[in-house]
């Protein structure tokens, strides 16, 4: 009897681990893994529902689930581990360098709470030496309704009803509706060197259009659906773009001088780099990217380190916009 009792105790805590495990089990599959009836297994289910294990079926895939918060497995973590995300959620969400990532810092807490004791000496006396210094980034003021309306929406799949303030559609002067109101299909939100953007389908517009989330002026939800985007990618859609901006990929090369080649050599600055050092400290920077837009404002950034050797378009417009600034000191 007693040995009954435990192999019951046993098959049970089975049950819980190979379900939690999410290899989408069924009624038969767990008889035969634990070498017993079906209709054991659907007893022990039974009672694992009455012991208030949040067990689910889904009728469609004819699997069992369990809620994922109702257990959290022991958390294996090395320190490198643990000092590398108690970092990022230290001093990236939890000093909000990029805002309305504060969330992470709170989880950060809980998985803490789980760690070995002597770990968590380990942890408390390195975290403090370790520091992270992102780029300013936009307030977040003003912007995490919208954030967290366009997050709905992209689990939703509704369409967001928006107003949005461009100051290159007042210099364009693109036709609009009349109210400025379209509907927005969002299809990717991400946080960009200073800002969060989404990515989306606007019913005025013909293209893909990223929108800066502090532009918006509204964004409604709807319980309007909209179809999934057929093979969408954030990295396929912004292809060469040095940041993203999107235009005709365009083969550059740039040459600087000994005193930032160094530099330059040290970064991954774009995925299609390629830098060939010189016998005099200089280095040429060659790349495909796409458009002119983004990567002429780096240039610019460098100062006299940087020349563009080709093409000749994008070395016009680093003259002409230096030329211009210099212009702006001249009285």
């Amino acid at each position: 009897m007693a040995i009954d009792y435990q192999q019951r105790i046993d098959r049970l805590l089975r049950t819980i681990t190979l379900i939690q495990g999410g290899r989408g089990w069924t009624p038969a599959t767990l008889a035969a893994e634990m070498n017993c009836a079906t209709r054991t297994i659907y007893r022990d289910l039974t009672h694992l529902k009455d012991a208030g294990i949040p067990i689910s079926y889904d009728t469609r895939t004819k699997r069992y689930a369990i809620a994922g918060e109702f257990f959290m497995p022991p958390v294996q973590m090395t320190l490198e581990e643990s000092l590398a995300l108690a970092a990022l959620c230290d001093h990236v969400a939890g000093r909000e360098q990029i805002p309305f990532l504060r969330a992470a810092a709170r989880a950060v807490n809980k998985i803490e709470s789980l760690l070995p004791l002597e770990l968590k000496k380990d942890l408390a006396e390195r975290r403090d030496k370790v520091s992270i210094k992102t780029a300013a980034a936009m307030e977040p003021d003003g912007t995490a309704d919208v954030y967290d309306r366009v997050q709905a929406a992209l689990a939703s799949r509704t369409l967001l009803r928006c107003k949005y303030d461009s100051a290159a559609a007042e210099r364009e002067k693109r036709p609009r509706a009349k109210d400025g109101e379209f509907d927005l299909a969002p299809y990717a939100l991400f946080f960009c060197v200073r800002a969060w953007y989404v990515i989306g389908r606007r019913n005025d517009r013909d293209d893909l259009r990223i929108m800066k989330l502090s532009r918006f002026t509204k964004a409604t939800a709807t319980d309007r659906p909209y179809p999934p985007p057929r093979s969408f990618t954030l990295e396929k859609h912004l292809g060469n773009a040095w940041r993203m901006m999107r235009g005709k990929d365009v083969e550059i090369e740039l040459r600087f001088d000994a005193e930032f080649a160094e530099t330059i050599a040290d970064t991954r600055w774009h995925k299609t780099q390629d830098i060939q050092q010189h016998p005099d400290g200089s280095c040429t920077f060659t790349a495909t990217v796409s458009g002119f837009e983004e990567i002429v404002w780096w240039i610019l950034s460098m100062g006299p380190h940087c020349k563009v050797i080709r093409p000749k378009a994008l070395a016009d417009r680093v003259c002409d916009l230096a030329a211009a600034t210099a212009a702006v000191y001249a009285t």
